[in-house]
């Protein structure tokens, strides 16, 4: 694809005008600027992306968790599906490092009704017969229930196992083991779909901006969950004037980014499905503030073709993973 004029739109000034006195007047157009962008954020997102062997190692580990429960609650043979991989893998957003692989379990009705026999905190309970379960086949491997899950410790991946109850509206019953123990309604599916959607209608750049997102939530130890950045990330694409760009524009695309997450401090985000709103909070927010000026900074290294000066810059964003030259 050529490279079309970069020029900034006035909306974009009053986005970054909380976090810098003003955003600096975009560059006219100029054959051979910003030689680097393409090829250096092509080769960032090559790399944040699982390898082949990853994504059948992760795979591996949580089919032989769900067969290891499918035996116990459905029967040697049984036909039944009852695994559902949700999380970055259902999102198809994982990225490397690898993360944990997050799967819902169906359960038959039945163990609900047996549950609520019991007296105390049902969940909890759950949890731990879920567990008890799975180290039938694993005995060696750490295992602890945490909130809503079982996890699973093996040395590549932690497996995390949400046992579920499907419910007649295609939502399902998770556990929550705080406060005495409840249920939590859920919609993996629309989450799903949400980033699907929003990515296919962005020129399929939600995926690989989420990833690079995770990567600079992992170098500089951001204080934000994974699921909530790709909320944000989901929003901010859609209103993004580069949306349907290609690589050329993703030194602005991410720079835009970390000014729009930082206005998001202290705000809610709307969970597709339920519909249920989090509040963000703003312990994140500095980190989200320097990310921004020094992705500000790399750009306008990158206009100048200062390209291993950019390379520096964009590292202490998102960590080794982004070629420091091209």
């Amino acid at each position: 694809m050529s490279s079309a004029p970069r020029l900034s739109p006035i909306t974009l000034q009053s986005l970054l005008s909380a976090v810098t006195p003003a955003a600096s007047p975009a560059p006219r157009a100029t054959i051979g600027r910003w030689i680097a962008v393409r090829p250096r954020f092509e080769q960032f997102n090559l790399d944040l992306m699982l390898t082949p062997a990853q994504q059948r190692d992760g795979k591996t580990k949580a089919g032989g968790v769900l067969a290891s429960l499918k035996r116990h609650y459905y029967g040697e043979g049984s036909q039944a599906k009852p695994g559902i991989l949700v999380g970055s893998w259902g999102k198809e957003t994982a990225g490397r490092p690898p993360r944990d692989v997050d799967m819902y379990f169906e359960l038959p009705s039945d163990v609900y009704y047996r549950f609520e026999r019991n007296l105390g905190n049902r969940q909890s309970a759950l949890l731990q017969e879920v567990k008890n379960v799975i180290s039938e086949t694993y005995p060696s491997t750490e295992m602890r229930g945490d909130g809503q899950v079982v996890v699973v410790g093996f040395d590549s991946y932690n497996v995390e196992v949400v046992p579920a109850f499907a419910l007649t509206n295609d939502r399902y019953w998770i556990c929550d083991t705080n406060n005495g123990g409840s249920y939590k309604e859920a919609d993996p599916w629309a989450e799903m779909k949400h980033i699907e959607t929003v990515d296919h209608a962005n020129a399929g750049n939600l995926r690989p901006l989420i990833r690079m997102a995770k990567a600079w939530q992992d170098s500089c130890s951001v204080p934000i969950k994974s699921f909530q950045l790709e909320l944000v990330a989901a929003d901010f694409i859609q209103q993004s004037p580069w949306r349907l760009r290609d690589f050329f524009w993703f030194d602005w695309i991410t720079r835009d980014f970390f000014a729009y997450l930082y206005h998001r401090a202290n705000t809610f985000i709307t969970v597709p499905g339920t519909l249920e709103r989090i509040y963000l909070s703003n312990e994140w927010q500095s980190r989200a503030e320097s990310a921004y000026w020094r992705a500000a900074k790399a750009c306008d290294f990158e206009w100048d073709n200062m390209v291993v000066h950019a390379g520096d810059e964009w590292q202490k964003v998102f960590g080794q993973q982004i070629p420091r030259t091209v």
